[in-house]
């Protein structure tokens, strides 16, 4: 093997070499002195250098090394199960999961760092932490929204460096989905069989106490913390008209048509939710401390019939346009169908999915 000229005088002097520019270095030395990498950086997965800078690109290949939130799965006892990947063309996976069960309560929690923002995947990660322990101790759809909205908030040194994040969040719980949201990180209802009727009936907000019920049980499957996308097209929902502000009443509900209503829309399944999206599809609320005085649309639904409850981010729904939804089946082996499809299909930003099952699917 060659041996440059740099190693070798450090070779001769009884030391080591710096691994980005070769530099002669010695033992104790902390830093190169010509090029000032840090001395004893972890090792790049690539071009074997410790080279690895604190921000975890390798400074002599430029690779940015893999992480656990690049691909991660949770499955939970009763059947959930969610996933979530880095995706084909992002260097770092900005969404965040969490998909929790106690007692009768399942809690899933999506979160879709806006990409623009600096340091999106700890917003959408500071987001996920705050509203599922929230959800799963029994807290309002509002109260966890408040508390996440304020984790992504004290992330933020000023107005013009603050990092955002939209949101999802879902309980399910004794038959009965009830979600909120902001941005355009989506839920759908996948139905098991052919329906007579409206896939779900909406129904008022729960008089007895939170929406999630008090926690009757240990959680489990807390993930462990573990790009804005824009719409590629104006809002589709198959409300009667795009929910504001917090549900003090009935909900508006789903109208009766399937999402294969829309020309371009999946067939196979009915949304749950709306963008907060303009025509050209820049979002128009988030968490964040630049986000002003965003509420969260909170809606309750009551499934017809057996199915699975859908919540995803932008980095699966922007490739189900005209692809069908495949049938309920077994959760995990359908999420990572559905990731599959994504990475297929381009996989142009992060993929987060996960799904809760409710009823006896076939």
């Amino acid at each position: 093997m060659a041996v440059t000229a740099p190693e070798a005088r450090a070779a001769d002097a009884g030391a080591g070499a710096c691994p980005v520019c070769g530099t002669p270095v010695y033992e104790g030395y902390a830093y190169c002195e010509k090029c000032g990498h840090t001395l004893g950086s972890p090792t790049c997965t690539s071009c074997g250098a410790a080279a690895v800078d604190a921000e975890g690109y390798c400074e002599r290949c430029g690779l940015r090394q893999p992480t656990g939130r690049d691909h991660a799965e949770i499955v939970l006892e009763g059947g959930a199960a969610a996933v979530t990947d880095r995706g084909l063309r992002r260097s770092r996976n900005e969404d965040a999961v969490a998909l929790l069960a106690a007692g009768r309560s399942t809690v899933a929690v999506v979160c879709d760092g806006v990409g623009s923002s600096p340091r999106a995947d700890e917003a959408s990660a500071v987001a996920v932490e705050a509203a599922s322990a929230a959800l799963i101790r029994g807290l309002s759809h509002e109260e966890a929204f408040e508390l996440a909205g304020r984790a992504v908030t004290k992330l933020a040194t000023s107005v013009h460096d603050a990092p955002a994040s939209t949101y999802v969040a879902a309980v399910v719980r004794d038959g009965r989905i009830s979600l909120a949201w902001a941005g355009d990180t989506r839920a759908y209802w996948l139905p098991a069989g052919p329906l007579d009727g409206p896939p779900t009936r909406p129904v008022g907000r729960l008089a007895d106490g939170p929406v999630g019920g008090p926690a009757d049980g240990p959680p489990s499957g807390l993930t462990d913390g573990p790009p804005s996308g824009l719409t590629d097209g104006p809002p589709s929902g198959l409300t009667d008209g795009p929910p504001s502000g917090l549900a003090d009443g009935p909900p508006s509900g789903l109208a009766t048509g399937p999402l294969d209503a829309r020309p371009d829309g999946p067939p196979g399944g009915f949304m749950l939710t709306t963008d907060d999206a303009i025509e050209t599809g820049e979002i128009t609320a988030w968490l964040g401390a630049d986000a002003g005085d965003v509420r969260p649309h909170v809606r309750v639904f009551e499934p017809q019939g057996p199915g699975l409850l859908l919540v995803c981010s932008d980095g699966l729904w922007r490739y189900l346009d005209g692809h069908p939804l495949p049938a309920p089946g077994e959760p995990q082996a359908l999420a990572r169908e559905l990731l599959r499809h994504a990475l297929d299909s381009g996989g142009q930003d992060n993929i987060t999915i996960a799904l809760i099952p409710l009823g006896e699917l076939p």
